[in-house]
């Protein structure tokens, strides 16, 4: 357990430079998550070669890898366009709901009984995006667009728990992010047509960031993440990104001075969503202090 929370906190640490590294790059919410998978898969493939990781599946078995990767895809790309259409703290912020999300949709996919527990701590998440809400209205679109890639994200996490039993990381990482790309070049066309951008190709320094969005945000973070679902459930996996706005936000006020655009209520907001996370470590080192004494 302790060294699954590790690989965890470490990609939730690294993934907090996503929201920067989006609001930089120029390109549209769409053709930025098509650059950003299309790097990626051509570096694994690339990658997996030559350390001889590549393994078969079954065409049916690739369809439902690929699937969740389409679904991560499509989280992807309702984050950035929630960070293009409000700012990085707004769409961060609203990752913060994934916990109330978890704690309805993980029983219904385990089929286990609502975690009271986890609703309140859910609660606590929920109450913080609505303050911040109410006081920063010019960001409703974002808002939305941002509750939406929360959903995705959870539905990802949970289909994930399902499918690690009898993968390697390594084939999950490969066969998702290359269903995810593919789904989403097909999806492509429409949403082009639908939300246009006269920049498709990126330019200057998109291509740097780009590509440490790619390797280091996506290629070893997803690993990391992979990992991690095999000890910890998903609902721990989705209260633990709320720590992603922390790392996030404090990244935004740095570079983008985002916090002189903010009303102060976004701050009372983001403080409870900390009281959850807080709490949820607190649930976690006792249930793990407990089991450790327990005698075989």
């Amino acid at each position: 357990m302790k060294n699954a929370l590790i690989r965890l906190h470490t990609a939730v640490f690294v993934w907090g430079f996503t929201g920067v590294l989006g609001r930089a790059i120029s390109l549209n919410e769409g053709w930025l998550v098509w650059w950003r998978m299309f790097i990626t898969v051509i570096s694994l493939w690339i990658l997996f070669y030559f350390l001889k990781s590549i393994r078969k599946v079954s065409l049916k078995n690739f369809l439902k890898i690929a699937s969740i990767g389409t679904v991560l895809s499509l989280h992807w790309l309702t984050f950035y366009g929630s960070i293009k259409y409000a700012n990085v703290s707004i769409a961060l912020t609203c990752l913060s709901t994934t916990g109330l999300i978890s704690a309805v949709i993980e029983p219904l996919f385990f089929r286990r009984r609502i975690n009271i527990y986890e609703i309140i701590l859910g609660v606590f998440a929920l109450a913080g995006i609505a303050l911040i809400y109410v006081t920063n209205l010019s960001y409703s679109t974002g808002i939305y667009i941002g509750l939406l890639s929360a959903v995705l994200t959870v539905l990802v996490s949970v289909m994930n728990k399902k499918l690690i039993a009898g993968y390697q990381p390594e084939t999950i990482t490969l066969y998702q992010l290359t269903g995810g790309f593919l789904g989403l070049s097909i999806l492509m066309p429409l949403y082009d047509f639908l939300f246009p951008s006269p920049q498709k190709i990126p330019q200057h320094f998109d291509w740097l960031w780009l590509l440490i969005l790619s390797w280091c945000c996506t290629i070893l973070t997803f690993m990391l993440y992979i990992n991690a679902l095999k000890k910890v459930s998903a609902f721990t996996m989705n209260l633990t990104l709320t720590l992603e706005p922390v790392y996030g936000i404090i990244l935004a006020f740095i570079v983008f001075h985002e916090n002189q655009t903010l009303s102060k209520y976004f701050f009372f907001g983001f403080g409870l969503i900390l009281i959850a996370v807080c709490l949820q470590m607190f649930r976690l080192v006792k249930q793990h202090r407990k089991l450790s004494v327990t005698p075989l």
